[in-house]
């Protein structure tokens, strides 16, 4: 668990994050709106780019964690994107500079979470092959993925979960046929053994 000075570092970053580039946030910056000296700042983190990988590597498994099941692929959307529809300045910041991998990276984990908890749950009693699994996971994670990242590209002007959910309206029920085919297949495929 974070003490209280690192906490108060993160939230001063973020808040700094909110309001401005991070090209444009100091080591300065972050201790005089804590209130800690340089040495504090250096004593937890060694720069502001391993602060930044931090902040975001905790947000995904803060996530992983407030999203232990997923029964819908909106909640899957909501899910990936909560954090960045709560701050989309600093998202916006930290996705449009050197630290982009590390959020793009954040994103393909937590949208790998929210999809494989979603499958497995869509499931139900079907049994399909690992690899049949896989390949239905890495399909709607790739989407989940995409569909962010183009939102990001735009400037995250869109309303992106209205968009997703009228998809997921359309779509309603193919991840289900899907599921049910690959079991049919797989069934038929035992039978001609």
């Amino acid at each position: 668990m974070a003490n209280l000075t690192e906490k108060a570092i993160k939230a001063s970053v973020l808040k700094l994050l909110n309001e401005k580039p991070i090209n444009q946030i100091t080591v300065k910056d972050i201790v005089e709106d804590c209130g800690i000296n340089r040495n504090s700042f250096y004593y937890h983190f060694h720069d502001l780019p391993s602060l930044i990988e931090e902040m975001v590597l905790e947000q995904a498994q803060n996530l992983v964690e407030e999203y232990p099941s997923i029964n819908s692929l909106e909640e899957c959307l909501d899910a990936a994107i909560s954090f960045a529809v709560n701050n989309r300045r600093a998202v916006m910041h930290i996705y449009n500079s050197v630290s982009r991998d590390v959020y793009e990276q954040y994103l393909w984990r937590v949208c790998e979470h929210t999809v494989t908890n979603y499958i497995d749950h869509a499931l139900g009693d079907y049994r399909i092959s690992d690899f049949d699994r896989e390949v239905i996971i890495n399909f709607y994670k790739c989407a989940c993925f995409g569909q962010i990242l183009d939102w990001q590209r735009g400037g995250m002007k869109s309303d992106v979960r209205k968009q997703f959910v009228r998809m997921c309206e359309l779509k309603k029920g193919i991840v289900e046929e899907v599921i049910s085919r690959c079991a049919e297949i797989e069934k038929e495929e035992k039978k001609g053994q």
